[in-house]
């Protein structure tokens, strides 16, 4: 069954990941950065060849990155991962027609979360992650 119009994307391909990790990110925090990419055809004088990997263009797209090297057990990335769509789903507004990456670029502190899946870490991370796409809203790096 197709997605919904206007329901979530996600990333799945390595070409998606590469189109938006080739600029720089639109929003940070303390531990996440987001890449956005603009999906319209006449978008800030691309010439459209990173935007061809989208097979719909009309819908939100959302992919999520978090790498061995800042979470260590996969259970914590797992739980990072559920959170960055958790966040990006229940957004009000929704998020615009385009391409995001939300990129884990700084390990949360081990002494600070020591369980790899608690309550605490999913407050944390749900916090940061709707601070930074408030912060993507309002146009600040």
């Amino acid at each position: 069954m197709p997605p919904q119009q206007g329901a979530l994307r996600r990333l799945r391909t390595r070409e998606q990941f590469q189109a938006l990790l080739s600029d720089r990110p639109v929003a940070r925090t303390e531990h996440f950065a987001l890449h956005r990419l603009s999906l319209q055809p006449a978008a800030e004088g691309h010439d459209g060849t990173r935007q061809a990997v989208f097979r719909t263009p009309a819908a939100p797209w959302v992919g999520a990155m978090v790498p061995k090297r800042w979470a260590r057990r996969a259970v914590t990335r797992n739980v990072i991962r559920r959170q960055i769509f958790a966040v990006s789903e229940s957004l009000q507004p929704p998020l615009p027609a385009a391409a995001h990456l939300v990129r884990l670029r700084t390990a949360f502190a081990p002494k600070r979360f020591p369980s790899a899946s608690s309550v605490t870490l999913k407050t944390a991370v749900r916090a940061e992650l709707t601070a930074l796409f408030a912060q993507q809203e309002s146009g600040r790096a």
